[in-house]
C-alpha cells in the first residue's frame, strides 16, 4: 500500500510531460503553461487510491487519473473566465496572460485530451467508467451554473448551497474514488460506500474552506481572511448566520452586505461570533466527516487498506491553507 505523497510523486512523474503537440503553439503552449502550474493533484491520486483499496494499481488507473486531472484543469480554466479571476495558484490565469478566446479553446482541448486518455483504458469495465465520468462532468457544469445563479439571488437556503457544493466540488472527488475502485474490481456495494465517503469528505472540505476564509490565520492561510465577506459570497457561514441571527443581528448583517465600509469584515465576523457560527462550522465539518468515515468502515476490506484514505482525509481536514 502506498501513502498519499508516494502516489502524488508517482502520478506527477507520468503526468508532468507535454500532453499536447507543438503546433499551433498559440493554443498548446498556454495549455502546457497552465498544467505546469501544478496543484495538489488530489483527484487523480484518489483514482489510484480507489484502485489500490481493492487490488494492485493497474496501468488503466493512470490513464484514468490523467483524464480526471485534465478534466479538472479544463473546468478551472473555464471557471477562471467566468469568475474573471486574475490568479490561479499564484500565477496568471490563461485568459489574463493570453486572452479569453485562447482560454476557451485551451479548456476545450483539455477536455478532448481527457477523453483520449479514457480511450486507452483496457478494462472490461470501461463502459461503467465512461458513464460515471460523463454523469460527473455534467454535474460539475450544473454546479458551476448554480453557483453563478446563487450569486444573483438574495436568499439561498442551506439545502440549496449543499446541493450546489456537492455538484461543483464533491462529485468529482467521489467519482474519482469510485472509478478507481471499478478498475480494482470492487463490488457495486463497496463502490457505493466509497462514493459516499468521497462526497461527504468534499462537503466537509468546503465547510472548512469557508471557515478558513473567515477565521483563518493570515500567516498560515497565505492570504488575508475575509475575501468571501468582501465579495458577499454565500457560504456555509453566511447562510447559517442569516438563519439563526435575531432580528437586530440579521438587519445589521444585511446592511453590512450592502456596504463596502472599511471595517466590514471585522463587523461581519463579530456578528458571526455572536451567533456561534465558528463553533457551528466545526461541528458541521465533524458531522460530514463522521458520515464519511461510517461509509468507509462499511467497505469490505482490511483496515490496512483503508489507512491511506484515512490519512488523506485527515490531511485535507487539518490543512491551514
Amino acid at each position: 500500500m502506498h501513502n498519499f505523497q508516494e502516489l502524488v510523486t508517482s502520478f506527477n512523474k507520468g503526468f508532468d510531460t507535454n500532453h499536447f503537440p507543438k503546433s499551433p503553439a498559440t493554443l498548446y503552449e498556454p495549455g502546457d503553461y497552465f498544467l505546469s502550474i501544478g496543484g495538489k493533484r488530489i483527484r487523480p491520486v484518489l483514482c489510484l487510491l480507489g484502485n489500490e483499496l481493492f487490488n494492485e494499481i493497474h496501468e488503466d488507473a493512470y490513464h484514468l487519473s490523467n483524464a480526471v486531472e485534465l478534466f479538472h484543469n479544463f473546468s478551472l480554466v473555464h471557471d477562471d473566465i467566468m469568475d474573471d479571476a486574475s490568479l490561479r495558484r499564484g500565477k496568471a490565469t490563461i485568459h489574463t496572460k493570453y486572452d479569453p478566446s485562447t482560454a476557451l479553446l485551451v479548456g476545450d482541448v483539455m477536455l478532448v485530451r481527457a477523453y483520449e486518455y479514457l480511450q486507452k483504458i483496457q478494462s472490461a469495465h470501461l463502459s461503467k467508467i465512461l458513464q460515471l465520468f460523463n454523469t460527473t462532468a455534467k454535474e460539475v457544469c450544473e454546479g458551476q451554473q448554480l453557483d453563478m445563479d446563487y450569486a444573483k439571488k438574495d436568499k439561498v437556503t442551506m439545502d440549496e448551497y449543499i446541493h450546489m457544493i456537492t455538484l461543483k466540488t464533491s462529485v468529482l472527488l467521489a467519482a474519482s474514488l469510485e472509478m478507481g475502485a471499478i478498475i480494482g474490481g470492487a463490488s457495486s456495494a463497496n463502490c457505493k460506500h466509497l462514493y459516499e465517503f468521497g462526497k461527504n469528505i468534499g462537503i466537509a472540505f468546503q465547510v472548512q474552506d469557508d471557515y478558513l476564509d473567515a477565521f483563518g490565520d493570515a500567516a498560515l492561510f497565505g492570504k488575508e481572511p475575509g475575501g468571501d465577506i468582501k465579495q458577499n459570497k454565500k457560504t456555509f457561514l453566511l447562510i447559517h448566520a442569516l438563519e439563526v441571527a435575531n432580528k437586530e443581528q440579521k438587519l445589521a448583517l444585511e446592511n453590512l452586505l450592502k456596504s463596502n465600509q472599511e471595517d466590514k469584515v471585522e463587523k461581519v465576523l463579530a456578528i458571526f461570533k455572536e451567533c456561534g457560527i465558528d463553533i457551528w462550522a466545526e461541528s458541521s465539518k465533524a458531522k460530514y466527516l463522521k458520515q464519511a468515515f461510517e461509509h468507509l468502515e462499511s467497505i469490505a476490506v482490511t483496515n490496512d487498506r483503508i489507512k491511506p484514505l484515512i490519512e488523506l482525509a485527515n490531511y485535507l481536514m487539518n490543512r491551514n491553507q
